[in-house]
């Protein structure tokens, strides 16, 4: 299964890209993400558990980023091992570049499963993987920029500042310190 897609996140390269670096940001950005520990040099050895059609399964796997141009581009693949549920195996190619006052975050996923999960068909997997990618870039833009505006006449939401804007993103607060 192949899907190509891009956001665009409101906030300035280089945030976007320590983001895309950042284990604490990964483990919240994946679904079903029980724990995540490493570094981007060595990958992360990651703890995901996923319900696909009627199979439920506890994925142990690696994480590894590569092909990094600083700023620009990197891959993030990931393999996991479900135990008799069989295996998962993925990767997304992302590139960065400025666009308006922001950055396009541009992916190309690509996964693959084997065992039970297999025995699914694609059409179960494949909508099953676009939504993990939806899920995955949409969480990591709103890690990065922070959650989007209510309406303006309805009431501010939870953890909204006093003049009823949103709260920033937690990252970018970080980076702020």
């Amino acid at each position: 299964m192949q899907l190509n897609d891009y956001r665009n996140i409101a906030a300035d390269l280089g945030t976007v890209w320590s983001a895309i670096l950042d284990p604490e940001v990964l483990k919240a950005c994946i679904p079903g993400c029980e724990s995540m520990a490493g570094s981007p040099e060595e990958g992360y050895e990651a703890v995901v558990v996923q319900k696909v059609g009627p199979v439920k399964a506890r994925f142990t796997g690696l994480v590894t980023l590569s092909d990094m141009v600083p700023g620009e581009a990197v891959t993030i693949e990931g393999e996991g091992k479900g135990g008799p549920a069989g295996f998962a195996k993925g990767g997304a190619k992302v590139t960065l570049a400025p666009e308006g006052g922001g950055t396009r975050l541009s992916y190309e996923v690509e996964a693959r499963v084997g065992g039970k999960l297999a025995q699914l068909g694609s059409r179960i997997i494949d909508g099953f993987a676009k939504k993990m990618a939806d899920q995955f870039f949409e969480r990591f833009k709103e890690a990065v920029e922070g959650p989007v505006d209510a309406k303006k006449d309805g009431p501010p939401e939870v953890g909204a500042s006093e003049d009823g804007g949103a709260k920033k993103g937690w990252f970018q607060r970080a980076l702020r310190r």
